[in-house]
């Protein structure tokens, strides 16, 4: 889906960071001032609005502000986000997998077409959101919100959800398969369009099943 440039570094088949200086391209673990990298790409995305093709895989985000930023095929594999704003992000096409989330927002964000595999979430806000068709296989998620998000065709699968809240979402042809789940709410989602196991949604096939579900 999308082609990087390849570390420079021997041995090496790691995704090197975006440069904006002519430097010889290394990832973030063979970059050669390491700190340098990571501030010369922070203030590339504090000066752009639209950010398109940036690979920024393995920085630390913290308090960082990301509201309203565009984000189109850029990767943010193994990144860590502490207490970043996100609201009215826009992304498309965008790789998060096994990156970190901690006490960030997603407020009112569009992210589609996007891979969050692998990814952790503790105490991360997706509220009213549109999260159309992303890839959350294998996430935790632990003390988090999706609530009032469309989740259309999204897949949940191998994920574990810990006192996260799923309410008043569209969860119409969403995957969640082999789900492991503690406290948590699908309290006024389309619980019946959504599918549970290969044969088709659980809840779907309960007669006695209702909307307003907690696992």
């Amino acid at each position: 889906m999308f082609t990087y440039t390849q570390c420079s570094a021997p041995g090496c088949t790691k995704a090197a960071l975006t440069t904006f200086d002519g430097e010889k391209d290394f990832c973030f673990i063979h970059s050669k001032n390491q700190e340098k990298a990571q501030k010369s790409i922070q203030s590339y995305i504090t000066a752009n609005d639209k950010i398109m093709g940036l690979t920024a895989d393995g920085l630390s985000f913290q308090d960082f502000d990301f509201s309203g930023k565009q984000f189109f095929g850029c990767s943010f594999r193994n990144c860590t986000f502490s207490n970043i704003k996100t609201s009215n992000c826009y992304c498309r096409l965008c790789v998060f997998d096994f990156s970190v989330f901690t006490d960030c927002s997603f407020l009112t964000s569009d992210i589609k077409f996007s891979t969050f595999a692998g990814a952790a979430f503790s105490h991360v806000l997706f509220t009213g959101s549109n999260l159309i068709q992303n890839n959350f296989e294998g996430i935790t998620s632990y003390q988090s919100s999706f609530d009032d998000s469309d989740l259309y065709n999204s897949r949940f699968i191998c994920a574990h959800l810990i006192n996260t809240s799923l309410r008043n979402c569209n969860i119409k042809k969403t995957l969640f398969f082999e789900l492991e789940t503690q406290n948590v709410s699908f309290k006024m989602s389309n619980t019946r369009e959504a599918i549970f196991d290969k044969s088709g949604s659980a809840l779907m096939n309960d007669e006695n099943a209702v909307d307003d579900w907690m696992v």
